[in-house]
């Protein structure tokens, strides 16, 4: 359990969500959707960005997830760390689309160049402890309020902030309930950690050493 290869969300409708991402953010995205009703409100605990090259992408991003039905929870605009907004899906997950840069400096593409899962943890440096236990490489850290790992060879990077951090960021009253509605697939052994967010494997091994 060293990287994130797949973040899964439960949906209520699974074939309207994946149509969602799929028009929203293109079909690369490492988002698998399954069926999912476990009663949850409020925040999740979680938000995913996907961080672009320059403003114009992030525009072009956002308006095609909301063409395709997402939710304006902070519009996209330029902040002092750079440009972006916050999204919800119809499925209820929080999306945020940034860039570092404030200018633009080429043709509009709406090409990703990361995404970046950023848990909301009880206890950021429990958690912190939790992943590192299990192989997870720290590129930042500072204390209790952020913490960032190495994303080895998955197309995921994983972070923690506090919950109260989290939800500031993401615009959205810190209250929630429920489940997660996102497990997280990687690695060769199922495991929860501190806030509750379950990890499946990615593969499966049996004697002989094959998978």
């Amino acid at each position: 359990m060293s990287h994130i290869d797949t973040l899964i969300i439960e949906a209520t409708d699974p074939a309207a969500a994946r149509a969602f991402y799929d028009q929203a953010f293109g079909p690369g995205l490492p988002v698998e959707v399954r069926a999912g009703d476990s009663p949850t409100s409020g925040f999740r605990g979680f938000h995913v960005s996907l961080t672009l090259a320059q403003p114009a992408d992030v525009d072009a991003l956002a308006e095609s997830a909301i063409v395709a039905g997402a939710e304006v929870i902070k519009p996209v605009t330029k902040s002092f760390w750079g440009y972006g907004g916050v999204l919800r899906a119809p499925d209820g997950a929080i999306w945020k689309v940034v860039s570092a840069s404030k200018k633009n400096t080429g043709p509009v593409r709406r090409t990703y160049e990361s995404v970046v899962l950023l848990i909301g943890a009880d206890d950021v440096l429990a958690t912190k402890r939790f992943y590192t236990e299990r192989g997870f490489g720290v590129a930042k850290s500072f204390g209790r309020k952020y913490v960032e790992f190495e994303p080895g060879s998955g197309p995921v990077t994983l972070g923690l902030l506090s919950r109260k951090a989290l939800a500031k960021d993401a615009g959205v009253p810190i209250d929630g309930t429920g489940a997660h509605r996102l497990s997280l697939r990687g690695g060769t052994t199922a495991a929860t950690d501190p806030d509750g967010f379950a990890w499946e494997p990615a593969t499966t091994s049996v004697p002989g050493g094959e998978a």
